[in-house]
C-alpha cells in the first residue's frame, strides 16, 4: 500500500491506464488515507466524495471503452480552499465568507478536471492566505505531519500537508509571500511558483472580487510528490483565459538537458537581511558538493548585482499594495490613522506594511519602475547563470504560534530572535520581478524536519527550474513520507 499512497500522479496516471488500479480504487485510497491521518493533520477541510466518485466511475467506464480523458486520468486530488469548485464553499478562512458557495469552478480547477483528475477535496489555508501558518476560524489548525506540534506554512498549507501525508497525489496551491514555496520546503515536497500571468487566476480571489490587483505578483501553481507531476501540471493549468485567448498563446520554452553537468548555477546560502537558520545552510552546502561531484558548475555567493536592502523594500511595498485590496473599510481607515503617525524614518516591516498598503498611486509607480530596473538586472545575470539557488526560507518547519501579529511573533535564528515576516525576504528576491521558482526536497535537518533548495530562473523558463528540480531529485532521493505516515 506504501508504494501506491506515495507514488507520483503521473506514476499513478499510468498504474491506472496500465489496468493496474481503477480510477476508483485510487480514490478510495485517497479517502481511506484521509479518514485515517486527517484528524490529527486537518489538511483536507472540505470533501466532496459523492462527485468524485460518480467521476471516478465515469472515468473506469471511459476507459473501458479505450478513451482517455489526458494525462491525470483518473488520478485523485484535492485543491487549496481558495480554488472556487461549484457547489462548494469558497471561504479563504473567513467566517463571514463561510455560505460563499461557488456557482463554477475555478479555470484551473476545470482544466484539471478536463486532463481527467478527480478532485475529491479542498485542503486547508489561513485568513486571507496571508500567513506562514495555517489557521482560521472556519476549518481550525493544520499540522505538519513530519512534526504535528509545527505548521506546514501557509497558505498552501493544507495543500503540501496532504501530500506529505499521502492523503492527495496531487494538489494546487497560489503564491504571493511564498505560499507554494514555503510549505513545500517545510513538508518535504515540490512546489512550483511560476512566471506571473502564464496561468490564469480566475475563480481564484478573496469574495466578492473578481479581478486581481494591476500587475499583481500572485501567481497560481502546483504542489507535488515527485519534479515530473509539476510540468505535467504546469502544462495543464497554463495559458490565456477566454478572453486572452484571442489575442495571444502561450508557448513556453522547452528545457532540454538531461545532466547536471550542463549547468551553471549560481547558489547563495544567506542575507544579512534575513540570515538562514545553520540548518538550511548546511542542507545547501551539501547540495553544492553533491551537485559539483555530480559535474555542475556551482559558484558559491553568485547572484545578481542587485542591493537586496532596495529589491526587498520594493517587494514588500508591492505585495502590501496588492493586498490591501481586499482589506476592509475599518481596516483601511485605521492603516491610514497608523501611517500618519509613522516617524518619517521610522522601519521596520510594520511600517512598511502601512506605508504599503496606503501609498498614493503615484508612488505605486515609482515602485513598478524600480521592479522594471530590477527585472532587467535579473535578466542581464542570467546571460551568464542559468539558475539561481538560494533558500526557500531561513528555518525549517517552526512550531505552532498563533499569538500577536506576524511581526511579533518569533523564529530562532542561530540562537537570535527573529520576526517570523524575515523570510519573506527569500519570497521577494524573485517573486517581484515575475520570475519562476520550484522548490525541491534536498534534505533533513538534524532536528529530522525537511529542507529544501529554491531553484529560480529567467522569466518564462519554468521548465528549466523543473528540470533541475528532477536532476536534484535524483542526485538526493526526492521526496520521502514522514515517520508515522509511512504504512
Amino acid at each position: 500500500m506504501q508504494s501506491q499512497l506515495f507514488q507520483s500522479a503521473t506514476a499513478m496516471a499510468g498504474a491506472i491506464r496500465n489496468g493496474e488500479i481503477s480510477a476508483l480504487e485510487a480514490l478510495d485510497l485517497c479517502l481511506a488515507r484521509v479518514a485515517q491521518h486527517n484528524n490529527l493533520v486537518n489538511a483536507v477541510v472540505v470533501l466532496d466524495e459523492e462527485r468524485a466518485r460518480a467521476r471516478a466511475t465515469e472515468a473506469d467506464q471511459a476507459q473501458a471503452r479505450g478513451e482517455l480523458w489526458g494525462p491525470l486520468h483518473g488520478v485523485p486530488m484535492t485543491v487549496k480552499e481558495a480554488f472556487d469548485m461549484e457547489g462548494l464553499a469558497t471561504t479563504f478562512g473567513f467566517e463571514i465568507h463561510r455560505d460563499n458557495i461557488a456557482d463554477q469552478d475555478a479555470l484551473a480547477v476545470s482544466r484539471l478536471r478536463a486532463s481527467g483528475a478527480i478532485i475529491f477535496g479542498k485542503t486547508n489555508v489561513p485568513v486571507a492566505l496571508s500567513d506562514w501558518q495555517t489557521f482560521n476560524p472556519v476549518y481550525g489548525t493544520t499540522n505538519n505531519p513530519w512534526d504535528l506540534s509545527c505548521t506546514p506554512g501557509g497558505s498552501s498549507g493544507g495543500s503540501a500537508a496532504a501530500l506529505a501525508a499521502g492523503m492527495s497525489f496531487l494538489e494546487l496551491g497560489s503564491d504571493i509571500g511564498a505560499s507554494i514555496r514555503n510549505p513545500a520546503h517545510y513538508c518535504g515536497v515540490f512546489g512550483h511558483k511560476p512566471t506571473f500571468g502564464i496561468a490564469s487566476s480566475k475563480g481564484h480571489q478573496v469574495p466578492p472580487w473578481e479581478s486581481s490587483p494591476e500587475l499583481d505578483i500572485a501567481v497560481i501553481g502546483p504542489l507535488a510528490r515527485s519534479a515530473t507531476d509539476l510540468a505535467t501540471a504546469l502544462d495543464i493549468i497554463s495559458g490565456p483565459d477566454a478572453i486572452d485567448a484571442h489575442g495571444w498563446q502561450l508557448q513556453l520554452p522547452p528545457e532540454h538537458r538531461t545532466s547536471v553537468r550542463e549547468f551553471r548555477v549560481g547558489i547563495v546560502y544567506t542575507d544579512p537581511l534575513a540570515e538562514v537558520d545553520n540548518q538550511v545552510q548546511n542542507a545547501l552546502l551539501e547540495l553544492t558538493s553533491v551537485l559539483r561531484d555530480a559535474g555542475a558548475r556551482v559558484d558559491v555567493d553568485a547572484s545578481p548585482a542587485i542591493d537586496t536592502v532596495h529589491s526587498h523594500q520594493v517587494y514588500i511595498g508591492l505585495l502590501r499594495a496588492a493586498t490591501s485590496q481586499y482589506m476592509a473599510d475599518a481596516d483601511f481607515e485605521m492603516h491610514l490613522e497608523k501611517a500618519a503617525a509613522l516617524a518619517p524614518t521610522q522601519g521596520g516591516y510594520e511600517a512598511q506594511m502601512y506605508r504599503a498598503t496606503t501609498m498614493r498611486h503615484r508612488e505605486w509607480l515609482a515602485l513598478n519602475e524600480q521592479r522594471y530596473r530590477l527585472r532587467h538586472t535579473w535578466h542581464e545575470w542570467f546571460k551568464s547563470y542559468d539558475l539561481l539557488l538560494c533558500p526557500a526560507a531561513t528555518t525549517v518547519a517552526f512550531p505552532h504560534n498563533q499569538t500577536g501579529e506576524r511581526w511579533e511573533r518569533m523564529l530562532d535564528v542561530n540562537g537570535q530572535s527573529q520576526p517570523t515576516t524575515t523570510p519573506l525576504f527569500w519570497a521577494g528576491l524573485s517573486g517581484h520581478v515575475y520570475l519562476p521558482s520550484t522548490v525541491a526536497p534536498i534534505a533533513l535537518s538534524a532536528d529530522t524536519m525537511p529542507v529544501g533548495v529554491q531553484i529560480v530562473g529567467p522569466q518564462y523558463h519554468d521548465h528549466r527550474c523543473i528540470r533541475f528540480a528532477s536532476l536534484i531529485e535524483a542526485l538526493t532521493g526526492g521526496f520521502r513520507a514522514p515517520p508515522g505516515y509511512r504504512d
